[in-house]
């Protein structure tokens, strides 16, 4: 499987508070972004799997609202995530 618990608690260490931490939008977002990563190479790969490409828009609109979340709340935070996972140009 391309997500067990170690990656998971890889992501969340790197960027959480913890690898415990699974709850902050930091975290969230960047497990949503290797999910995204990995969705994308499989639809590149399967491009008549509409499941999964539905999967894919519902997770980007998931991590758009997260950003949109924290670009409101603290400023600061939003673009150190956004610098750390190269979301932007």
């Amino acid at each position: 499987m391309y997500l067990d618990s170690a990656k998971k608690a890889e992501i969340f260490a790197q960027y959480g508070a913890s690898a415990t931490d699974t709850g902050s939008c930091e975290s969230q977002i960047a497990l949503l972004t290797y999910r995204i990563q990995h969705l994308t190479e499989h639809v590149k790969a399967n491009h008549k799997d509409h499941a999964t490409n539905r999967s894919l828009v519902k997770l980007v609109g998931q991590r758009r609202r997260f950003l949109a979340y924290l670009k409101k709340k603290d400023i600061n935070r939003y673009r150190a995530i956004i610098k750390a996972l190269g979301l932007r140009k």
